[in-house]
């Protein structure tokens, strides 16, 4: 049997239940962001049908078999399923998948832009080590809140919005973006009125946009380019489903006071209410120490 089909055959079955979904799959009145993710798939030797795994409810790649292929491999790559400098033959990929040879060739060339595979003349394909992997990739920051690594997955995306998130709240005051910042006013609304009606689900995409507007306020193109980031930190499997550890007041409390010290100007306050709602999930609080009372 080929490394590679034996790798397939032996795979770690899927988890049951990711630790840290939140608590938003309490609500009744729809599916949390995502829902129709799952797991690695179980891999069992008569399994051939793509179209039962691994579809992602938005993202990157496409839905047909190429975006599937590059799901799976993905998955499995960063799961260690495939270890480093695992060679990875495109006709036995073909063959296991039922997928042509443009679609295995397209899909690996996925997977070597995000940095998990390698491929040079003589040598082959072979999967690269975590150390080339681009971690920021929201597509492979998915794929290991999947696997055995969700835990540090959680921790470092958390330590990683500590970073980026209080600066762009203190950069975003004085830019004068009145549209912004009456959408950042919006949202706050909105996820008022959601946490009334019990909505999760409107409540966790109205908080998403309220921290990806925030980046875009602050007005510097390398913290809005990381804001992919933030957004998957608040959207995949494993991570918290909304900023703070469950919809509730004081979290909405918090984002308000953000959008009140914009509007005034003040970006101590504001880099302050920021941290100071980042450390309302436990998750953080236990990363970072709460901010000092003055």
């Amino acid at each position: 049997m080929s490394t590679l089909a034996h790798s397939m055959m032996t795979a770690r079955p899927s988890e049951s239940g990711l630790a840290g979904a939140g608590d938003l799959d309490r609500y009744s009145y729809g599916e949390a962001p995502g829902a129709d993710r799952v797991g690695p798939p179980s891999w069992e030797p008569t399994e051939t049908e793509l179209g039962r795994v691994g579809r992602r409810a938005a993202g990157s790649r496409g839905r047909g078999l190429h975006g599937q292929l590059v799901q799976q491999l993905g998955q499995m790559i960063v799961s260690g399923d495939l270890g480093a400098d695992r060679p990875l033959v495109p006709e036995e990929i073909g063959q296991r998948f039922e997928v042509s040879r443009t679609v295995v060739r397209e899909s690996l060339r996925v997977l070597e832009a995000k940095g998990l595979v390698s491929a040079r003349p003589n040598v082959g394909t072979r999967v690269r080590p975590v150390s080339d992997w681009n971690l920021l990739d929201p597509d492979i920051i998915e794929w290991r809140a999947f696997g055995p690594q969700r835990d540090d997955q959680r921790r470092e995306l958390n330590e990683l919005r500590w970073m980026i998130e209080p600066l762009a709240a203190r950069l975003a005051v004085g830019h004068g973006r009145d549209d912004i910042q009456q959408r950042l006013g919006d949202m706050v609304e909105i996820m008022g009125h959601a946490l009334s009606q019990g909505d999760g689900i409107t409540f966790s995409r109205a908080d998403t946009e309220f921290h990806s507007l925030l980046i875009q306020l602050a007005g510097n193109r390398m913290l809005e380019h990381l804001s992919g980031i933030v957004a998957a930190a608040l959207q995949v499997s494993g991570a918290p489903a909304t900023s703070c550890d469950r919809p509730g007041e004081a979290c909405l409390v918090q984002h308000a006071r953000i959008v009140d010290a914009l509007a005034a100007g003040d970006a101590l306050a504001a880099e302050t209410a920021m941290r100071q709602l980042l450390t309302v999930h436990p998750e953080v609080e236990r990363v970072v120490p709460a901010p000092r009372g003055n």
